[in-house]
């Protein structure tokens, strides 16, 4: 995952038929480059999660795609995910940590906060991710307050942890986002919900990333 230009990272819909995506996906995968996939399904019980997984990690290793767990490190380990994205709310990093290994990539979420991002930076997070930056259909996020792209700027100038920009990111607003100084991009429905479908999204968002 390390790149010095800023890269797609995609996470998957809330929910959707293993069978489909995975040519979904694929279709996205052709459309040029992706650091990682995060499976984030949400409302499913944990044998539909080990299908999805075990539907798109192949496809996913096959393309040097890094697959990451969104919130469970337990079914990360079990699967042989490249690691696992934990939240504020969700299973604290160290846990985190200990069940994935020490080898494995372990993502956390900082919202808008500098002292969620330094405290996960110290504990040994391999990317803070912060957001959200724009609308985002995903999320019921319309009460939380916008990040401001400024905290990319101030957190690529004080470290070299990677940070992550999130929240209702496309093709139109993911500029702004790389100028700042965001080593990757996470995006769903700009993909997912692309007019002229996964691949076109890829393609487009890859121009406009390095425009």
């Amino acid at each position: 995952m390390e790149d010095e230009s800023c890269r797609l990272y995609l996470i998957t819909p809330p929910q959707f038929d293993a069978a489909e995506f995975s040519e979904e996906f694929k279709m996205a995968l052709d459309g040029g480059d992706v650091a990682c996939l995060q499976i984030r399904l949400k409302d499913v019980d944990d044998d539909s999660i080990r299908r999805a997984t075990e539907t798109l990690l192949p496809i996913a290793q096959s393309h040097d795609v890094a697959v990451l767990m969104n919130d469970r490190p337990d079914l990360a380990a079990e699967l042989g995910c490249d690691g696992v994205h934990v939240g504020q709310e969700d299973t604290p990093y160290a846990e985190a940590r200990a069940l994935v290994g020490d080898d494995a990539i372990v993502g956390v979420t900082c919202k808008r906060s500098r002292h969620l991002a330094i405290e996960a930076a110290d504990q040994g997070a391999d990317y803070v991710a912060f957001g959200g930056f724009f609308h985002s259909t995903t999320k019921v996020s319309e009460k939380t307050e916008r990040a401001n792209p400024e905290i990319l700027t101030w957190w690529a100038e004080t470290t070299n942890v990677p940070c992550v920009a999130i929240g209702g990111i496309t093709v139109e607003n993911c500029g702004s986002l790389v100028e700042a100084g965001a080593n990757m991009l996470c995006v769903i429905a700009g993909v997912w919900s692309y007019p002229a479908g996964p691949a076109a999204a890829v393609k487009d968002l890859n121009v406009a990333m390095r425009g």
